[in-house]
């Protein structure tokens, strides 16, 4: 039996990996300080919406606990003071962030519903996208 503290990831190379859920502080740390930075910088974020698709899916009871894990792990990594990359440098700031907003969602993206995109979009002021759909015009 697994620990209820850990997440397994099957990552097809040498068998599953064991990794340690740190949910409530991760939960913390992005309910103190996402919104207020995801705001802040929205207009110089070219993934913005994901990142603000991401935390509507974190905050959904009806997202399971292991998506809940990994998504508050990326979130809190993005509200984190000191990261690898620092997000001043221009340019390259941001890069480390996206990427493990992208690792991230490549894990549990399926977690992140339509619902969630529309959340974000309405938070950032954005429109939704054209449909190619026939009916709906």
């Amino acid at each position: 039996m697994r620990h209820p503290t850990e997440i397994v990831i099957e990552n097809g190379e040498d068998g599953p990996r064991r990794l340690p859920i740190a949910l409530e502080s991760d939960r913390a740390r992005t309910r103190r300080g996402f919104m207020p930075k995801l705001l802040r910088l929205a207009g110089k974020l070219p993934f913005a919406d994901d990142l603000a698709a991401a935390y509507f899916a974190a905050i959904d009871p009806a997202t399971p606990r292991k998506a809940k894990a990994v998504l508050f792990a990326a979130l809190a990594y993005f509200v984190m003071p000191t990261d690898s990359v620092p997000d001043f440098i221009v340019g390259f700031g941001f890069a480390d962030d996206a990427t493990v907003l992208a690792t991230a969602l490549s894990i549990v993206g399926a977690q992140v519903r339509d619902r969630h995109r529309r959340s974000a979009r309405r938070l950032l002021g954005l429109s939704e996208p054209e449909t190619d759909d026939k009916e709906s015009r």
